[in-house]
Parts: C-alpha cells; structure tokens; sequence
C-alpha cells in the first residue's frame, strides 16, 4: 500500500487510545480527517463496525479505505510507513525493549488507573498502592533520561501519554498528587505535554474528570 494517500481516523476525543494515534500521526505531519464515533453511548457508525468487526471499537486507522485496529499497532504502522521522523531506535534491542515496555504499558497502567475511579471506599487504598506501584516500574524504566527512548521523543512515550491523560481523575477520585510520589515520572509528563503534537491532542485536565464524573454516575459510584 502506497503511504500516500487519505488517512480517517475513527476517533472519540477522551479515549486515550485514540490519543496515541493521533499524537503519532502529528509526530509525522500527517494530515488526517477526525470523524468522532459516539463511543460511550453505544452509537457505533456502520464504518466502524465494518472496519473492525472484531472489536468493534476505536481507535481504527483508515488509509486509502483499509483499516488498522488496535491503537499500539496503528503507531507502529504509521513509524513503518512513514519511517521519518523514527519514533524507535535503530536497533533491533532498541526496537525489542521499547516494545517491551509498550506491552507493559497496554497491560498494566490504564485498568489500575481504572480501578481507582472505579473503587468504592474500602478499595481505595489497595487500588492507589496497586496504581503507583506500576507507575514506580515505569519510572525505574525511564531512569534519568528526558524520554523512554533517551533524548528523542518517541514510541513508548506516545503508547503511554495517552493513558496519562486520565491521571488528574486518578489523582482527584484517588485523593493524591502523583508528583509526591514519583516525581520524576511528572516531571516526564510535563516535558511530553510541551510538546505540540500531545498539547494539540490531549485534552485539558478537567475535561477528562468531567468525563470520568460522568461514567462514575452510568455505574452508580456516584
């Protein structure tokens, strides 16, 4: 498939799975059409559940009319296909451990930020001490570099600021600042929303609690 070409993006604004790619495609200086999709409210479009029928779900990535799913794939077609600029290293290890740390981040960071905003009183603690002790793993693994990858803003740090734009909900239904207790994972996130491909993309802080409060009212949290 030529790289050239339309690009649609079945987006819905507050998934941070939808973020990631569009932070990728602004990486790149890739022109793409945003049709939002009701995500929340079960309002799937016909396109979408023929994209992905297997899913049904955004993000879907369509370019030239054939679909991508599954948003950590559609960031490593886009770096493929549009190799410059590269959002992993050159080496095959490089390439290996930011995959790595990718799975790690699709595992394990949004469902224990989740169960925070999901918690009832009894819970919190537990999810809380669950939730910093992966962002603790994450911090070991960003180390004293400015990015995941060293000084170039790249694939990890695209797979996991999307997810860390739920984090002022976790913060205020979790009752903490995350700056007290890894710091210089903060600090990360502060250099990753200086930039303009995230700044254009992530939305404001509270308009993701005003999002959360919501789905905390369709459950009955609140």
């Amino acid at each position: 498939m030529s790289a050239d070409g339309e690009l649609v993006l079945l987006d819905f604004p507050m998934s941070p799975f939808c973020m990631r790619v569009g932070v990728a495609l602004a990486e790149k200086g890739l022109k793409y059409e945003s049709r939002p999709e009701n995500n929340l409210l079960g309002g799937k479009s016909e396109l979408l559940l023929a994209s992905n029928p297997i899913y049904k779900k955004v993000p879907v990535l369509l370019h030239n009319g054939k679909p991508l799913c599954e948003s950590t794939i559609i960031v490593g077609y886009i770096d493929e296909t549009w190799p410059s600029p590269p959002l992993m290293g050159s080496s095959p290890l490089e390439r290996a451990e930011a995959r790595f740390w990718a799975d790690f981040v699709d595992k394990k960071l949004f469902d224990a930020g989740a169960a925070i905003w999901r918690a009832k009183a009894d819970e919190l603690e537990v999810v809380k001490r669950d939730f910093l002790d992966v962002v603790r793993q994450l911090e070991g693994a960003l180390g004293e570099k400015d990015f995941f990858g060293g000084k170039v803003f790249g694939f990890v740090d695209i797979i996991t600021i999307g997810v860390t734009s739920w984090f002022p909900a976790y913060e205020k239904y979790g009752g903490f600042q995350l700056e007290d207790h890894c710091p210089k994972f903060a600090a990360w996130m502060k250099r990753c929303k200086g930039r303009e491909s995230v700044a254009k993309v992530i939305p404001d802080a509270p308009q993701i609690c005003e999002f959360v409060g919501m789905l905390r009212k369709m459950m009955g949290i609140e």
